[in-house]
């Protein structure tokens, strides 16, 4: 038996449009040469003729938000609130058992741009792939959206569940769930479009907020959910441990025995 990996995060880049205005990563990349000139502030007396080819260390600096990349979602990025009244936990509390288990896989490619999922919608498809949902897996949405990544559309593509097919989830004992698109919620500008003509604050981030009622994670901008079967995998999102933060970057992967 062997075991085969597919990567499902997308790499964290700068200058992709993908991300709204202000939450664009930025990285400044020094190269070797650049290092060479900076490793002599830590050995006085080098002369680049010291180092290999007269070049030192590469160095990156990046400036990026916690939801930048393919991330987890900590409760506490919802609300300070979850469980009905319990602490919201931060990333860097998450179980990282929540982290780790069977995935499930369901294709919801073919919604229209803006379509909110629904608990039947979620029923139907587990239905099609003749699953029942147990405590402890990890639920995946092909939303539409991962082939836009890197496209200013991509903000403005894929489906995203609502409250009640949130909660629907949770109730069946999962606590993480995951989209290709760049929200768990329907894309916001979809949102802001509705609330303008119906003035309706309830279709406001309602697959988060559902968090203030049972907590749970989710992760977002994932990659690659096209080349999952829509079951018989495993799938792992430890998230990077950052204090008290409302999310971690994750480099998510899924695990096949072959």
């Amino acid at each position: 038996m062997t075991r085969r990996f597919i990567d499902l995060s997308i790499a964290v880049e700068p200058g992709l449009p993908s991300d709204p205005p202000g939450m664009i990563p930025e990285i400044e990349y020094l190269d070797h040469k650049q290092g060479a000139q900076s490793m002599k502030l830590f050995f006085p007396g080098l002369e680049e003729k010291h180092l290999p080819e007269g070049l030192g260390w590469a160095v990156e600096n990046v400036r990026l938000s916690t939801h930048s990349g393919t991330h987890l979602d900590a409760p506490y990025h919802y609300h300070p609130k979850m469980d009905k009244g319990k602490k919201a936990l931060t990333i860097d509390e998450i179980p990282l058992e929540w982290c780790y288990g069977p995935g499930v896989k369901l294709d919801f490619s073919d919604k229209p741009d803006g379509y909110l999922l629904s608990p039947e919608d979620f029923q139907s498809a587990l239905q099609k792939i003749n699953h029942k949902l147990c405590p402890g897996e990890i639920v995946l949405i092909q939303s539409g959206a991962g082939a836009y990544w890197g496209k200013p559309e991509y903000l403005v593509k894929g489906s995203g569940a609502g409250r009640n097919a949130t909660l629907w989830l949770l109730n069946q004992g999962i606590r993480v769930v995951g989209t290709d698109a760049w929200s768990w919620d329907r894309p916001l500008p979809k949102i802001a479009e509705e609330y303008k003509k119906t003035k309706n604050p309830e279709i406001i981030w309602e697959g988060h907020f559902a968090g203030i009622e049972k907590g749970y994670c989710h992760l977002e901008k994932l990659a690659n959910l096209d080349k999952l079967p829509a079951l018989g995998f495993t799938f792992i999102c430890f998230p990077i441990k950052l204090k008290n933060a409302s999310a971690g970057w994750v480099r998510a992967v899924a695990m096949i025995e072959e």
